[in-house]
């Protein structure tokens, strides 16, 4: 054990255990699914392609892991029905969350109104049966004002966690955007709204980790930082992850 031990049993539970290649098959998946749940404990999630979803299905069967699956993805299309109608249809195949790519070029060419209608059109879909997570892809809208507002825009629409970047373009996940994020989410709760965050886009190691661990307990209290409110969605994070508790 090493002075790592505690922080690392803790992000462990926090990982969305991420493949989103155009090389994945079922034995990639598979793979993946069988590195979920450890002697140390489990991960919060899988994240994968929704065509996979009946083969993670059955190698997570009774760990409790949920499965997690994306949409609109990666490109964040302003197409409303077709972003609904493929969460609807993960939902239907098994996925217990889903993270939908907020429709960020409509935004940059001034469209607010599709963000919120693709939001809600996806929360629907969801129903009670799923969780909806949506991607910013804030390297894109690069900005504080314009990260600010996809965020509320986002909550606008019934998003329950906002995730910052698909990991597919530069810059991912930053700490700087990461706290503009956590404003929008600071503000909802005084409004009696709850909605979660995810950090992913480039997080590989136990540092880079707790920079976004620290900053959501700093801003909304420690120990706050659970499953239910905060994700990191990574690939390799879970291997320093497990040297640490080795």
């Amino acid at each position: 054990m090493t002075d790592e031990t505690p922080l690392a049993r803790r992000i462990l539970a926090l990982i969305d255990l991420t493949s989103l290649n155009s090389t994945d098959t079922e034995e990639s998946v598979t793979a993946l699914a069988a590195l979920a749940s450890t002697p140390a404990g489990r991960v919060a999630a899988v994240c994968i392609w929704a065509r996979f979803i009946a083969v993670a299905r059955e190698r997570l069967k009774g760990t409790g892991v949920p499965i997690a699956v994306v949409a609109n993805f990666p490109d964040g299309s302003s197409d409303v029905h077709g972003a609904a109608d493929e969460t609807a249809k993960a939902v239907a195949n098994g996925a217990n969350e889903v993270d939908v790519v907020f429709p960020y070029r409509a935004l940059l060419s001034g469209d607010n109104a599709t963000g919120v209608t693709l939001v809600r059109a996806c929360r629907e879909a969801c129903g009670p049966k799923a969780l909806l997570k949506v991607i910013l892809e804030t390297g894109q809208l690069a900005t504080a004002e314009r990260i600010r507002q996809a965020s509320e825009l986002a909550i606008e629409g019934g998003a329950q966690f906002l995730k910052t970047s698909t990991g597919k373009t530069q810059p991912g996940a930053t700490v700087p955007a990461a706290a503009v994020m956590l404003d929008a989410i600071e503000s909802a709760r005084t409004r009696g709204i709850t909605v979660g965050f995810k950090a992913s886009g480039g997080i590989g190691t136990i540092a880079a980790a707790q920079a976004y661990l620290e900053l959501y307990e700093k801003r909304l209290g420690a120990g706050t930082a659970t499953p239910a409110t905060f994700r990191i969605g990574a690939s390799s994070l879970l291997k320093p992850v497990l040297a640490a508790l080795s």
